[in-house]
């Protein structure tokens, strides 16, 4: 799949961004950092997440802990807290799950919401393969709590699917107060005999007993709608969902819907390999400091590093929701990113292939026949956020390179990609980008001379790259850690990267 570039033996020295002209710059000490953005407990993996925000604004981030050696129970529901995005407290366990001979002997998704009367509740999925007795795998189950240290399950209020639905597909409740409709909603993800995966609502007056009423939400396109969500935002409400290795949207005018789902109804990066490209997915909403945050996890690396391939459960993943004047939605790295990275690092640059022009903190490459052109930007720290603006002319690719080094010369890139309208990583060298074909992407549409803004948050192996408000690609880049080189690159057009900023850390 790899072939290892070749490089011309004599470099032409060019301006270096804020450093003498060289023909190289070379290896620094590289230093793993303890993760503050992309959390994972010690030895397991962060599943499915279920956001409460605290009366203090704090974000409680419960979800699916996730081992590679799961027994006959598995999935207990753990717990995060942080005050903005930046920085977790492992808060431990929350809600431990049962025998065998009980409904929950493995967790699913939930929610956790606070009644008008200040009692915490938790509602969750019980899931046993067993089948209950003939009542089916899955079923909605009830804890609650007055402190959320201390959680009480009242397995009398379980319930399963009603008639004419998959009772072994029945998850995911999310429960909150309508003050439309004066009483508690609980959308489910459930599948209908009939319209395939919906999104089921039921309607309480005291978190016990509940009425089905209907779907919400019938696509007729895919097999369940996991992780269902609902969320206002500026009068306009969106309905999240999360299948195919992917966390969708649909808009509506009011909480009733109906939904309809955007020409383009996702966010972040999706695996063009059926069931292995968990990229982002089974995000919910949360609401804080003014901001609405799509909070799920990027899939653990798969067989090979820096395949695009991710399995099931990784870290924490969270966007930053923003509303577009038509309605639709984009994402962007969280604000609070901005308080984290404020140590500005010195943007250094030295042409390594091709016809390359530097300038202070700007690079305009400009590749000649079939060769590329390729600048070099340094050891990329363990955290760091680029920030630029990009042009490409004309179709072919552009982005970020990782590699480099005198132990290993090679270049992987990160392709802005005009020839498939994609943003795509999957640890191709810049030579095979035009061979083979991509395997995680995102979407996005590239005019010919249009200038986007780009920032890529990195920690560790993990790196994000947010396009103009609009699109993310999250991904992780082990070819870009351990004292990897950071370049840039284009390939069958000319491109510029303009206003280049590093900021570590502080």
């Amino acid at each position: 799949m790899k072939k290892q570039a070749v490089f011309p033996l004599i470099l032409i020295p060019a301006l270096l961004c804020g450093c003498a002209g060289s023909g190289s710059l070379p290896d620094e000490p590289y230093t793993a950092v303890d993760p503050q953005l992309f959390p994972a407990p010690e030895g397991a993996y962060v599943g499915d997440t279920m956001p409460y925000v605290t009366d203090e604004g704090n974000l409680e981030l419960y979800y699916l802990y996730d081992t590679d050696h799961n027994g006959q129970g598995y999935h207990p529901i753990w717990r995060y807290s942080t005050d903005d995005l930046v920085g977790y407290e492992d808060l431990g366990m929350a809600l431990n799950y049962g025998l065998m001979s009980d409904p929950d002997p493995a967790l699913g998704t939930g929610s956790v919401m606070k009644d008008n009367e200040g009692l915490y509740h938790l509602f969750y999925t019980g899931h046993n393969d067993l089948g209950n007795g003939g009542k089916g795998r899955e079923c909605v189950m009830h804890a609650t709590s007055t402190d959320r240290e201390t959680w009480t399950k009242h397995p009398e209020d379980t319930f399963f699917a009603p008639d004419d639905y998959s009772h072994d597909d029945f998850r995911d409740p999310e429960v909150f107060w309508m003050d439309e409709d004066n009483c508690y909603w609980m959308l489910i993800a459930a599948r209908n005999n009939t319209d395939g995966g919906v999104v089921a609502r039921y309607k309480s007056d005291d978190l016990k007993t509940w009425t089905f009423d209907g779907p919400i939400y019938a696509p007729m396109s895919q097999y369940m709608l996991e992780c269902p969500d609902l969320v206002n935002i500026n009068g306009t409400w969106y309905l999240t969902y999360s299948w195919d290795c992917v966390t969708y949207y649909a808009i509506g005018d009011s909480a009733d819907g109906p939904f309809h789902a955007p020409a383009d109804n996702i966010l972040d990066g999706q695996g063009l390999m059926s069931g292995n490209g968990f990229v982002f997915y089974a995000a919910k909403t949360a609401q804080m400091d003014g901001h609405t945050y799509l909070c799920g996890w990027l899939g653990r690396a798969g067989l090979t590093s820096d395949s695009g391939i991710y399995q099931w459960a990784g870290n924490v993943l969270n966007h930053q929701l923003v509303q577009h004047d038509d309605k639709t939605l984009g994402v962007t790295a969280p604000e609070s990113y901005t308080g984290y990275f404020t140590a500005n690092k010195e943007v250094k640059a030295v042409k390594k292939q091709g016809n390359v022009k530097i300038s202070r903190n700007n690079i305009e490459l400009s590749p000649k026949g079939e060769e590329y052109a390729l600048a070099d930007m340094g050891t990329r720290p363990g955290s760091v956020l680029l920030e630029c603006d990009v042009k490409l002319d004309g179709s072919g690719r552009a982005g970020f390179a990782f590699g480099g080094t005198e132990s290993d010369p090679t270049w992987t890139a990160l392709c802005l990609d005009a020839d498939r309208n994609q943003l795509h990583y999957e640890g191709y060298e810049i030579a095979d980008l035009e061979t083979f074909d991509p395997v995680a992407v995102t979407r996005f549409r590239f005019e010919d001379g249009a200038v986007h803004h780009i920032k890529l948050v990195c920690e560790n192996e993990i790196v994000v790259c947010y396009i103009d408000e609009t699109k993310a690609l999250s991904c992780r880049i082990t070819h870009s850690i351990d004292g990897a080189h950071i370049g840039v690159f284009a390939d069958g057009c000319s491109a510029s990267f303009t206003n280049i900023t590093m900021t570590l850390p502080n």
